[in-house]
């Protein structure tokens, strides 16, 4: 998911949101510890939550750089959930599952339900 937008890192996580579930996913993509140094933690609560919910779930490792690739993937991380810390969460974590609406997010760089050209006809 190497340059995908934070939306779709989001909604990843929201369909597998379940210890269970994360407990199998592997993400090779940008840095969470990244997403998280680089919004405000206000906007990362309100328009990411699964991923400012997981923050302590997840262990990250960054991809090594290349000199050559250096303004490309200076930001790629594995990412997976080893199911331990996962269960030391709070329950209250697992219990909102709402699905994503980003209505107040200014970057989003997916199309939300109801928008695009299947809506307008």
């Amino acid at each position: 998911m190497v340059h995908c937008g934070k939306a779709l890192y989001n909604n990843l996580l929201w369909s597998n949101w379940s210890p269970a579930a994360l407990s199998k996913l592997v993400i090779i993509g940008n840095s969470f510890r990244g997403i998280e140094e680089r919004l405000l933690s206000r906007i990362l609560e309100r328009d990411y939550s699964y991923i400012a919910k997981v923050l302590k779930g997840v262990e990250e490792v960054a991809l090594p750089s290349h000199p050559r690739y250096l303004d490309t993937f200076n930001d790629t991380s594995v990412h997976w959930f080893p199911l331990d810390k996962l269960q030391e969460l709070s329950p209250e974590v697992w219990d909102f599952v709402e699905e994503p609406m980003y209505q107040d997010c200014e970057d989003l760089e997916i199309i939300r339900k109801g928008e695009g050209p299947a809506a307008k006809s």
